[in-house]
């Protein structure tokens, strides 16, 4: 069977240039309970802000919701509309992986259509979302390969050189491939995301999260051996879990065997809704053409994650996003986006 890895593909790293940004169109209130009046006027701005930086392919089923989706964007340019249907407004959940060919053997793009069942199954129906690769894969004329196992694009982060992220509390959970081992898991990474290495974390616990331990709410590569990891004081319930973390990345090697450069990105204070914590955190940032999106929660740790990444990107333009309604939806940025490679 041919795979990505044998016919010479590779996942870029986020940083690289991008062609597009594709972003889904909010419209299920059940998503951000009480609240969901105040998100499409958001999420507007965050369609501009986007295409501030590069085209935006936005996914907007033609009737009430594109109609809604234009009025409130306008007619700004850069944004392209495609009538693609979606249950939910996650798209780095339930996008496309997006890969590259080797243009030294005439290597097409292509794209990975990876399972989708919202998360091991929480919030039916996802039918539409599970869709969406092989609706996109069809109006690019794009080759799509298919794994047959489910993964969500906030399980996993590459460094655009063969080392991949993820966490054993997401993969092996019962919800999402449970006939699968660890290590049959670990050889569909090899194959399809084109992974030399895969550095498995423990995950584990982020308060407020409910995707059992995405890897983009607690650790992202912002260079080829250097990683962000979330952190937080003693007295915060996610101390034991991102304590244990970043222990695990400084054990760790990538794929060439050498150690990584981590560094701590603090997170806000706790933040509720309704009683309820949210996963408020900066490692949910978005890199684009020229910058870097950051969430935002009206938290003095806001500037000091700005910092942290405006060092770490020299080169870019690190701008905040006010994230505090999206975040009650329990993703942010980096959920909500999935770049598409130059």
């Amino acid at each position: 069977m041919d795979t990505p890895a044998r016919t010479g593909y590779r996942w870029p790293a986020e940083w690289e240039p991008h062609a597009a940004t594709w972003l889904a169109w909010p419209h299920n209130p059940n998503t951000w309970p009480g609240t969901f009046d105040r998100i499409p006027p958001i999420f507007a701005r965050l369609v501009r802000r986007f295409a501030q930086f590069e085209p935006v392919r936005l996914l907007a089923a033609e009737g009430p919701i594109a109609h809604a989706a234009r009025r409130l964007v306008g007619p700004i340019s850069g944004v392209e509309w495609y009538d693609i249907p979606t249950n939910d407004a996650w798209c780095r959940d339930h996008g496309p992986m997006f890969l590259k060919g080797d243009p030294g053997h005439a290597v097409p793009a292509a794209l990975v259509d990876w399972g989708y069942n919202a998360w091991g199954g929480k919030y039916p129906p996802f039918d539409d979302d599970d869709r969406v690769p092989s609706r996109i894969a069809e109006r690019l004329g794009t080759r799509v390969f298919r794994p047959e196992m489910v993964l969500e694009g906030g399980a996993v982060d590459g460094n655009g050189n063969g080392t991949v992220l993820t966490t054993r509390s997401c993969l092996l959970h019962p919800g999402r491939n449970p006939a699968m081992t660890e290590s049959e898991i670990e050889e569909r990474l090899r194959a399809f995301a084109c992974a030399r290495h895969v550095v498995w974390l423990s995950g584990g616990d982020f308060a407020g999260d409910d995707t059992d331990g995405h890897v983009d709410q607690l650790a992202r590569f912002v260079g080829e051996r250097t990683i962000v990891v979330a952190s937080c004081g003693k007295d915060d319930e996610n101390h034991a879990t991102l304590a244990r973390l970043a222990a695990e990345l400084r054990a760790a090697r990538d794929a060439n065997g050498r150690v990584f450069d981590i560094v701590p990105l603090p997170i806000p204070q706790p933040r509720f809704h309704d009683g309820r914590r949210l996963p408020a955190g900066y490692c949910n940032f978005a890199i684009v053409n020229g910058g870097v999106l950051v969430p935002e929660f009206d938290d003095r740790a806001d500037a000091r994650a700005a910092g942290i990444l405006a060092d770490l990107f020299p080169d870019r333009r690190v701008i905040g996003f006010p994230c505090l309604d999206l975040v009650w939806g329990l993703g942010a940025l980096h959920c909500l986006s999935q770049q598409q490679p130059a």
